[in-house]
């Protein structure tokens, strides 16, 4: 089944390595959260089944949203599609986890909370224009569980440079030691558009070298699968029962529908997009028209998303049905470098699915790009 992401494009302030559409200016957050809600309405026959499983708050900073409006655009979704809501994730910040939010969200039925907590370390949180400090994030945690709140993601960033690993150690050790369900990881990005890119321009910041970065990412799932956490994609963890079911529908390639400012959506052939404009996004809904632009997609587009996005998991690739969806035959034209790839030992089989070692995981994209047809 289908799945809704909404997009709340507002942040307290701007971290240093995001690139998100977002904006700093809060005073639309209330009329977004109603041009939102109509751009659901409008798009009601947008996916094929309009039964909904998962629903996902993301940005920006969805906790930024007061509970009256989050309860608005839920009740939206429970109008306009069948609703039997399996998952609902809402990504906030440590900061915004006070007593009084936790309790609305959980009456709202959010059952899952995605925490940005990138670091542990009030240093790199400070560099990275982080909002919140160390010691929130481990109140945040206790707070929301005092609550009834079970299901939790963390949000950590490794790859910053250090002369040694014991700071990405640390941090990694203390979020293990919060016992989250969920850990979703990713190595600092230097980014064109933002502060840390011009930093890199002008020579006063020197991003981690390759090697450093992909040792970080080792020591990750070490420790990780030392916890009892199943690497079920590239970048994310969990364990058995607390895999994030929306974002495992999007490499699993079920259609979903996005709303909102630079929002994406799949209806299981094309793709398509929202304008990454707020005031462009606010105009176009007030005049009733929708600001979404299609990404029509060939065979051979969808093929490819495919492979890129199936190689990232635990699931990998069934190559015979490939072949009987798309006609390729990828155990032949692709003969050479498969061969090549598995005496590296990046490779796993079973049968004919495919998918990646540990050490095939560091290099996922490009043994999907060298796939591609």
């Amino acid at each position: 089944m289908a799945g809704i992401y909404i997009h709340i494009p507002f942040c307290r302030q701007a971290c240093h390595y995001c690139d998100f559409h977002f904006s700093t200016n809060l005073d639309r957050m209330e009329q977004m959260a109603n041009m939102i809600c109509q751009e659901i309405e409008i798009r009601a026959n947008y996916l094929p089944d309009k039964t909904l499983e998962t629903v996902y708050f993301g940005g920006g900073t969805p906790s930024l949203l007061s509970p009256t409006s989050i309860d608005k655009i839920l009740n939206q979704i429970a109008l306009t599609f069948n609703s039997d809501w399996k998952e609902v994730t809402l990504e906030a910040n440590p900061d915004d986890l006070n007593e009084n939010n936790l309790r609305a969200w959980k009456s709202l039925g959010i059952d899952r909370l995605s925490l940005g907590i990138q670091s542990f370390d009030e240093q790199v949180l400070k560099f990275y224009n982080r909002a919140h400090t160390a010691k929130e994030s481990k109140s945040a945690i206790a707070k929301a569980r005092k609550i009834g709140f079970e299901k939790f993601s963390l949000d950590l960033i490794y790859g910053f440079p250090q002369p040694d690993h014991e700071l990405w150690k640390r941090d990694l050790s203390e979020a293990i030691k919060q016992n989250p369900g969920h850990i979703s990881s990713y190595a600092l990005t230097v980014e064109s558009k933002t502060a840390l890119g011009n930093w890199v321009n002008k020579g006063t910041f020197k991003p981690a070298e390759e090697d450093f970065v992909a040792d970080q990412f080792e020591i990750l799932q070490e420790q990780t699968e030392k916890a009892g956490y199943i690497q079920y994609e590239v970048s994310n963890f969990g364990m058995p029962d607390q895999f994030a079911l929306h974002n495992t529908n999007y490499w699993k390639g079920v259609p979903y529908l996005g709303v909102g400012p630079s929002a994406h959506s799949f209806d299981g052939q094309n793709r398509g997009a929202n304008p990454s404009n707020n005031s462009l996004y606010l105009k176009s809904m007030e005049s009733g028209a929708i600001p979404f632009v299609v990404d029509n997609l060939s065979a051979d587009d969808r093929l490819n998303e495919s492979i890129l996005t199936g190689l990232r998991t635990l699931w990998g690739i069934d190559l015979e049905e490939i072949n009987n969806v798309f006609g390729i035959d990828l155990l032949t034209s692709k003969k050479v470098i498969l061969s090549k790839m598995d005496s590296e030992g990046w490779l796993i089989w079973k049968d004919k699915n495919l998918s990646l070692s540990k050490s095939g995981k560091l290099l996922a994209d490009s043994i999907a790009e060298a796939l591609f047809v």
